[in-house]
């Protein structure tokens, strides 16, 4: 294959042009733009909505390393109308301070910094009581939850008692890595567990998907062919990806690059090999066999029973 030599951003400019694309079309950031709305991911953005409209506090989503978790959000975050305030918080290694300085700003609160916890929960409290009398609604969305203290999930139960005789004040979204189901289970957090009123399932994409994802994220990037990756390339992607759109966005885009480079119009099952092996890729590093993965749902079948609930949309 030919040598490639020129500077990384210059590559991806020229590999663009030679396949006659307007944008990137396997970038790594989660931009909703590109967002294949799975069967999964519909089910799951129902079943959020309906737990928003409907008061239902604490809900928990749960996805594999790369599967779209903060895509997914970053979408039905800027879905929103004006009736509904969202405070997103995506770094969760936070003191209990930190989170409610992020959550306070979110509020447009106004506080000083010097503001106690009594007087931050009493303005909280207040603008969440004035908000709901409004016909309001407020939403604490948490990213990576997983990786949240245990000190800081049980004053994020705390906030979800904020409410009236009949609806909750504060709608709570915990999204991450199936290791923060594992987090719930502990016994000091029993009672946050109990709280949870739906949790809901991301799931890497289904064999049948690989090839509609592609050709998906072409088409929105502008591209004259959607068939520029073969069957083989598409099957063999699919072998070692598992179905992650952060690992099939990262070969696919190395894969332009190389094809780019060796002049192939059309990238084939020999060029996908030599990316899997440049970046070192195999399906056993993509697999996670700790008690909290997610029960052994396999790649080419996945169970489409993606939500568990007290209320909600069941399958």
């Amino acid at each position: 294959m030919a040598t490639l030599v020129t500077h990384y951003g210059e590559k991806k400019s020229m590999y663009r042009d030679f396949y006659k694309l307007q944008t990137i079309p396997f970038g790594l950031t989660p931009d909703p733009k590109y967002i294949f709305k799975t069967e999964s991911h519909l089910e799951v953005t129902a079943n959020l909505k309906y737990c928003i409209e409907h008061s239902k506090g604490i809900v928990v989503v749960l996805g594999e390393v790369g599967t779209g978790k903060t895509t997914t959000l970053r979408s039905m975050i800027q879905q929103f109308g004006h009736d509904i305030l969202a405070v997103y918080i995506f770094n969760p290694y936070l003191t209990v301070s930190e989170f409610f300085e992020l959550f306070t700003d979110g509020l447009k609160l106004g506080l000083p910094r010097s503001s106690s916890k009594a007087d931050l929960l009493s303005a909280i409290g207040r603008t969440l009581a004035v908000r709901h009398s409004k016909g309001l609604r407020t939403v604490l969305v948490v990213d990576e939850a997983h990786g949240l203290s245990t000190n800081l999930l049980e004053e994020i139960r705390l906030l979800a008692n904020f409410e009236t005789n009949s609806e909750k004040l504060l709608q709570v979204i915990l999204c991450g890595q199936p290791e923060l189901r594992g987090k719930l289970n502990q016994p000091q957090l029993r009672q946050l567990k109990q709280r949870v009123s739906l949790r809901c399932m991301i799931l890497p994409l289904a064999g049948h998907e690989i090839n509609k994802y592609i050709r998906f994220r072409l088409k929105t990037a502008g591209a004259e062919r959607v068939d520029i990756f073969d069957s083989g390339a598409v099957e063999l992607i699919g072998q070692v990806s598992l179905g992650i759109p952060r690992i099939i966005n990262n070969i696919c885009d190395n894969a332009l690059l190389y094809g780019y480079a060796g002049a192939h119009q059309t990238i084939n099952a020999k060029v996908i090999r030599e990316v899997i092996e440049a970046l070192d890729i195999s399906a056993n590093d993509l697999t996670n066999d700790d008690d909290n993965s997610m029960d052994g749902e396999q790649w080419e079948s996945p169970q489409m029973a993606t939500v568990s609930a007290i209320g909600g949309i069941q399958r």
